[in-house]
């Protein structure tokens, strides 16, 4: 089974990631020659980049032409927690998820977390999505209290770690922070959130290899392969640390 990749910027010019096209093809052949077989392109949706889904959608369908269809490519979201957006993906949930599952990719706010955002992401789960925070090992509020993240687990949240973090790209502390994780079994998925063919890279097995030596290989895979794969087929996830 090959990995598979549920959050990469690798849709060209739509937001901060990939500027062009040749981009977005480098960087399908890098995470081939990694051994990414799909990957899940999440266009940010924030006050910042709207999110147009039938346009993202399109380009998704061009990329998969100019990269040959050398791997499997879908469509997601990186959802910005905010309260319209809350409002709206309860409206139209299929605008946001990963492919049509209800698996939803949720980033949170550097700067602030509201206390009601228990509450709010206990509803968001009642009503039937499942939200994958990301990467909150580089949330400058989640480091701080990373208990939190046990409680939203218990409402059904699952939790997305990013590769590169655990080899210490982002410095220090999210490596720090990622590693604990690991040893307090909260983490589900591990991912690239790509954004260029060099630097921030679709590149998964060197994080897989180093949560390996905290966690072992069955569950380093588990969190590259095994659960991403199910995310992609809106399946249960075989792996629940």
């Amino acid at each position: 089974m090959g990995m598979v990749d549920i959050h990469c910027h690798i849709l060209p010019a739509v937001d901060d990631g990939s500027k062009s096209w040749e981009m977005s093809v480098e960087m399908c052949r890098v995470a081939v020659a990694d051994g990414t077989s799909h990957i899940v392109a999440t266009p940010h949706c924030n006050d910042r980049y709207v999110y147009d889904r039938e346009s993202h959608l399109a380009t998704l369908r061009a990329l998969r032409e100019r990269s040959g269809n050398m791997l499997e490519l879908s469509l997601g979201c990186d959802f910005h927690f905010s309260y319209e957006n809350v409002q709206d993906a309860l409206k139209h949930p299929e605008r946001y998820t990963i492919a049509d599952t209800r698996y939803l990719l949720v980033e949170f706010s550097d700067y602030t977390i509201a206390p009601a955002t228990v509450n709010v992401l206990g509803k968001v789960c009642d009503f039937g999505l499942t939200p994958i925070i990301t990467h909150p090992e580089r949330n400058l509020i989640l480091q701080k209290h990373p208990e939190t993240l046990l409680k939203w687990i218990d409402l059904g949240c699952i939790v997305q770690i990013t590769a590169n973090s655990l080899t210490g790209y982002w410095g220090s502390t999210p490596k720090k922070v990622a590693r604990w994780l690991l040893k307090k079994n909260a983490v589900h998925v591990i991912a690239s959130d790509a954004h260029a063919p060099t630097g921030r890279d679709p590149v998964l097995s060197q994080g897989r290899s180093a949560a390996a030596e905290i966690c072992g290989s069955e569950i380093a895979t588990a969190l590259v392969a095994g659960n991403p794969q199910a995310i992609v087929r809106g399946e249960a996830l075989p792996y629940v640390p």
